[in-house]
This record gives C-alpha cells, structure tokens and sequence, in this order.
C-alpha cells in the first residue's frame, strides 16, 4: 500500500474509531432502559415477546431502506442486539 493510501486508510479507521466510541454510549444508555423494562417485568416468561420482535426488525428493513442502508447488514446487528439483551435479561432476572 503507498503512503498515501496508508495515510487515508489511518484517518477512516479513526472516524471509525470516534464512532465506535459513540455507540459505546449509546449501548450504555440502551442498557440504562433495558434494566428499566426488566424492572416493570414480573415473570420470566415475559423476556421473550416475539411479537414485539418482530416489529421491531419489521420497522428497522423499513427504515434502512430509507435510509438506503443494506437490510441484510441492520437486520443482524439487530437480532444480534436483541438476542444479547434477551441473554442480559435472563441473567439479571430477579423474582420479586
């Protein structure tokens, strides 16, 4: 690779490194409400709700393809981040 290409490439992977810092708050504050929502839950049973899943990925492809972003690519970062937070709630689970 020539410097100059070396160069551009370092200042792409440093906004990328300024966005990957964004999303850390962001998750942050994502699992600041998730623990709010496990609160209010009083059965286990009530982690999974595939109905809202479902929704939620359904208005995610819609507004990717707004946005013109792949489908592919936001559809499994979401399953992905619903998954996780699915696997959070089962292990913060406490019954009252």
């Amino acid at each position: 690779m020539s410097p100059i290409k070396r160069k551009k490439l370092n200042k792409i992977r440093n906004q990328l490194d300024k966005l990957d810092n964004s999303l850390i708050r962001i998750i942050k504050k994502r699992t600041t409400l998730v623990k709010q929502v496990l609160d209010v839950k009083e059965y286990k049973r009530e982690i999974v709700d595939k109905k809202r899943i479902k929704q939620i990925l359904k208005s995610i492809k819609n507004k990717s393809i707004k946005n013109k972003i792949d489908t592919k690519i936001t559809r499994r970062i979401w399953i992905n981040m619903i998954y996780a937070y699915i696997d959070y709630e089962k292990r913060n689970f406490k019954k009252k």
